[in-house]
């Protein structure tokens, strides 16, 4: 069975810190492509940043860019999100989702994945 359950959210200061963790089981971790997503109360659910397994090779959007990093451990199949300099703007849900890199794979499209976790709850206060 397919899992992937992400932890680390919670309630920060803006400026604060949170370090999300995804945890993956029941595919061959290391093949694939982990994206981070969130979603804020009547917005589109959207990308955040992205890590490949092959190489390893990151990926942000602007609106995180300098300020979050993702990484991963292929040993622990689990995918990190450190989120530094929060900003009120990064309360969502966020998200961990998995998808098999193919050549025309667009990262950044909740389309292309084929797993995703639960998502676990950021909030920024101002």
């Amino acid at each position: 069975e397919v899992q992937l359950v992400e932890s680390g959210g919670g309630l920060v200061q803006a400026g604060g810190s949170l370090r999300l963790s995804c945890a993956a089981s029941g595919f061959t971790f290391h093949d694939y492509v982990i994206g981070w997503f969130r979603q804020a109360p009547g917005k589109e659910r959207e990308g955040v940043s992205f890590i490949k397994g092959s190489d390893g090779g990151t990926y942000y959007v602007d609106s995180v860019k300098g300020r979050f990093t993702v990484s991963r451990d292929n040993a622990k199949n689990t995918v990190y999100l450190q989120m530094n300099s929060l900003k009120p703007e990064d309360t969502a849900v966020y998200y961990c989702a998995a998808v098999q890199p193919h050549p025309s794979l667009r990262m950044g499209s909740v389309a292309e994945y084929d797993y995703w976790g639960q998502g676990t709850q950021v909030t920024v206060s101002s």
